[in-house]
């Protein structure tokens, strides 16, 4: 069985490490049959098989990978921003079971739906504190590493704390995405740590050394999650919100010390003899992703192997089919009541599906109806992507595994730097129009709402 699984994940994301070989770019799939780390940094995934060999749980190194991709990823994810974790219990046969952890950011207590509406200066919409959300990563990765730590929490520091100390050299992808970013940076700590005396972004091949990086990991080691979110440290991340280059946020003390993760069983659904799990609202892929499955199940994908732009163009339609349910319903469950076994139900993926036609697309995709009175709860949001998520996979010798997505948002998030990492913007996610055609939209900013 631990075989059978960890085969078969390396063999679906197509890049892995046996602890030797890591990171994104391998040309050929790996197979490992004890345990793995698959993330999109070598620094991050030796530093995971480390933990691994030293009798780690998945959790464990999740934790661990996520503390060095802060450093070596900023533009993607970090502990200034927020994710989503899946558990897989593998280690007794007869009872396995996926757990679902989030520790999606929340909008300040004072954030209200005109959050983001603009006084002219654009520029403070997805930079500095205006679009900063309360952090989760942390406390989420604490909750997580008390149900299934093996080792202690300070242990899984020591890789990232090296690795701040005697640095690490920029790479290309990192170059690339802060010479983009040159134009619009303008937080001074971003600046200072990432771009030279002309603000250029520093070459590729430069040594990155961040010793205020490796004292935030060294208070967190010792004192857990809580310094982040009290004390000095929280002090800091606040301070830095309401005084910076680009404008002042609304975040206090109060919302930092308030967050709290949360644990729920996973968002499961079959799809032919899989059972596929995702996380649950607020974050959408987990819906998403399952409805597009279901979409394709009477598609004999299979069959289309040699016929790769029939099986593009289902593809296609289906996730335009469930984005146009995703942009309509889905919300904080907290705040909205959105029909998740409605928009689940056999019944209406089939109905849905009734509209894939292989030969010619849809003309204009609308959500559908998956309850008569679903229409009127809701109205749209906006939709954008952003170079600024990360995702890494890890299979533990118990049987365990752990699958994480972790993002700041925008790219190098709110910009803000704090104690060595960046803070997120992920408020961004929230729709920017309030209203829409006289209906409130679900997705709007609201105080303690997740976006």
């Amino acid at each position: 069985m631990k075989r059978r699984f960890s085969r078969l994940v390396i063999r679906w994301l197509g890049i892995a490490s046996l602890g030797i070989a890591a990171g994104a770019g391998a040309e050929e799939p790996v197979e490992a049959f004890e345990q793995m780390v698959v993330a999109a940094n070598p620094h991050a995934t030796r530093a995971g098989i480390e933990i691994l060999r030293q009798g780690g749980s998945a959790v464990d190194a999740a934790i661990t990978v996520q503390l060095v991709l802060s450093m070596v990823e900023p533009q993607s994810s970090g502990i200034g921003g927020g994710a989503f974790l899946l558990h897989f219990d593998g280690s007794e046969p007869d009872t396995q079971s996926v757990t679902a952890y989030s520790g999606r950011e929340t909008a300040p207590a004072a954030a209200g739906p005109d959050l983001f509406q603009s006084d002219g200066n654009f520029q403070s919409l997805f930079y500095g504190g205006v679009p900063v959300g309360v952090p989760g990563v942390m406390r989420m990765l604490e909750l997580a590493h008390r149900d299934h730590g093996r080792l202690p929490w300070a242990e899984l520091f020591e890789p990232a704390i090296a690795l701040a100390e005697r640095g690490f050299e920029i790479s290309p992808r990192l170059y690339f995405l802060l010479d983009r970013a040159a134009g619009n940076a303008r937080a001074e700590g971003f600046l200072d740590h990432y771009f030279d005396e002309s603000g250029s972004a520093l070459a590729t091949g430069t040594l990155l050394v961040n010793e205020e990086y490796a004292a935030t990991l060294r208070l967190l080691a010792e004192q857990g999650a809580d310094a982040m979110y009290t004390g000095p440290l929280a002090d800091a991340i606040v301070d830095r919100i309401h005084d910076n280059t680009i404008g002042e946020g609304l975040m206090t003390l109060e919302d930092l010390a308030g967050y709290r993760p949360e644990k729920l069983d996973a968002l499961c659904s079959a799809y032919r003899e899989w059972r596929v799990c995702g996380p649950r609202l607020p974050s959408s892929g987990g819906m998403t992703v399952q409805q597009m499955l279901g979409l394709l199940e009477r598609f004999d994908m299979p069959g289309f192997a040699d016929d790769p732009v029939t099986a593009m163009h289902l593809l296609a339609e289906a996730g335009r089919l469930a984005f146009a349910d995703r942009n309509l319903y889905m919300a904080d469950p907290d705040f909205v009541d959105v029909p998740v076994e409605a928009l689940m139900s056999p019944a209406y993926i089939r109905q849905r599906s009734a509209l894939i036609d292989p030969e010619r697309a849809i003309g204009n995709v609308t959500a559908g109806q998956p309850m008569p009175e679903a229409a009127s709860l809701l109205a749209p949001s906006p939709v954008s992507e952003w170079t600024s998520t990360s995702h890494f996979s890890i299979v533990d010798r118990f049987g365990d595994a752990a699958s994480m997505t972790s993002s700041v948002q925008g790219a190098f998030g709110s910009q803000l730097m704090v104690g060595g990492f960046i803070l997120n913007n992920q408020p961004t996610d929230f729709a920017f129009q309030p209203e829409e055609d006289g209906r409130l939209v679900a997705n709007r900013a609201e105080g303690d709402k997740r976006p």
